[in-house]
């Protein structure tokens, strides 16, 4: 699974950064890194330079195989709650959308084994026998 991270000008993007949100992705979703190809994740700033509440977002773009993309957003006061806000709606979406796929559990099919079959053909070829003996 790729990650790949961007980040618009008001965020101000490092290494660390880089290594902390795909640490923080990677371990998130790590039952599901069979399933997905890349996640794209975009970090962004509402309101720029001006303080404010809940103006640190952070959208996650999922690709499972086969599957339309998956998209989550989540804004927060800081941008490490943005980035672990995101990616448990990642989570929870995509086991949503992987447990539609796998389906509840079904009850157990006893397969037929043609013994029940076998008896009936045994008892009525006996009476047939026996009836053949009896005339």
């Amino acid at each position: 699974m790729q990650i790949q991270v961007n980040s618009d000008n008001h965020v101000q993007g490092s290494k660390r950064l880089e290594e902390w949100v795909r640490t923080t992705i990677e371990s998130t979703l790590d039952r599901y890194e069979e399933d997905l190809t890349r996640v794209e994740v975009h970090l962004s700033d509402e309101n720029g330079e001006k303080p404010g509440p809940h103006d640190m977002r952070c959208q996650l773009e999922a690709r499972p195989k086969g599957h339309q993309p998956i998209s989550v957003t989540h804004k927060a006061d800081s941008l490490e709650q943005a980035i672990d806000g995101a990616a448990e709606k990642l989570e929870h979406a995509l086991e949503h959308l992987f447990g539609k796929l796998r389906g509840k559990p079904r009850a157990a099919v006893v397969p037929f084994t043609g013994k029940a079959n076998d008896k009936l053909l045994a008892e009525e070829f006996d009476e047939n026998e026996q009836a053949a003996i009896n005339s």
